[in-house]
């Protein structure tokens, strides 16, 4: 679907589309052959889909037209083995990363609570405006506990900062759509202008630290996801004593402290230091 969805973006015809999409099933790694059958299992490295999609994009963009009447028959064929080929070779070594940024961020859950929370807001907050699945990392390292909780609080702050810093050359629901939806539409933004991760990760190691100054908790699979869904908030409460102080800190700590951070980092970054601009997270929808 992901490499439908990519293909469809740049226009392209519904061979072209499908060979993408075939060619991202491949390298993704989700499928395997054993005992002469085969066999489709889990989603797959998130971070190798995106590569070989992009391969098969550009593999795409440079076949053009070149193969005429033959472009039925032969380009799903070449992207699939080409495209989806390159992607099963790098796979290993894409893993090997994926598996290293594990180890990290495991790391970082043994070191004293405040400083564990800072390390992994910032982390979860770096991840969700990357190509790096935030939730694929959480669930393979089993991250609970107050390390959860860090990692939903960090991500929050990350997407209320960006969606306050562009609301205004955003409409509202693209605004609302950072923290609703998730900060991962900046992708592209973030990493065309790195200077825009020093705002992110700072308002996301503030974030982080609360986490763990009020001992707010989670569940692997709540841990990357942030505000979205109301999935960090509902988890923290589950884990909390049921009561409308409970209640009343979550919506602290989930809507009023990063608001509040991000109209800051806003004033900061953008009003003040002039270090970026508004423009700079404009998103064309």
């Amino acid at each position: 679907m992901a490499g439908f969805c990519a293909a469809y973006l740049f226009q392209m015809n519904m061979i072209q589309m499908c060979s993408v999409a075939a060619a991202a099933m491949i390298g993704s790694g989700a499928v395997t052959f054993k005992n002469g059958l085969i066999m489709v299992a889990g989603t797959g490295d998130v971070i190798n889909i995106g590569l070989t999609i992009t391969l098969a994009i550009l593999l795409i963009k440079l076949i053009g037209n070149k193969l005429g009447s033959y472009t039925t028959i032969l380009l799903p064929i070449i992207v699939l083995v080409v495209g989806g080929g390159i992607g099963l070779l790098i796979l290993p070594y894409v893993k090997t990363v994926t598996t290293f940024i594990g180890m990290i961020v495991m790391a970082f859950t043994k070191l004293q609570p405040l400083l564990m929370g800072v390390l992994i807001g910032m982390s979860f907050a770096a991840m969700i405006v990357s190509p790096i699945f935030s939730v694929g990392i959480a669930v393979a390292i089993g991250l609970t506990g107050v390390a959860s909780g860090a990692a939903n609080l960090g991500i929050t702050g990350a997407a209320y900062t960006l969606g306050i810093m562009s609301y205004s050359v955003n409409g509202m629901g693209t605004t609302l759509a950072h923290f609703i939806g998730t900060p991962k539409i900046q992708m592209a933004n973030m990493l065309e202008k790195p200077k825009l991760f020093v705002p992110v990760l700072l308002s996301s190691a503030l974030s982080g630290l609360l986490a763990a100054i009020f001992n707010l908790q989670g569940t692997p699979n709540s841990a990357g996801f942030g505000f979205s869904g109301l999935i960090g908030p509902l988890a923290a409460y589950a884990k909390m004593t049921p009561g409308w102080g409970s209640i009343i800190l979550l919506t602290v700590l989930y809507v009023v402290y990063p608001v509040a951070l991000g109209f800051f980092m806003r004033w900061l970054f953008i009003d003040r230091l002039s270090f970026a601009q508004a423009e700079d997270l404009r998103l064309e929808v």
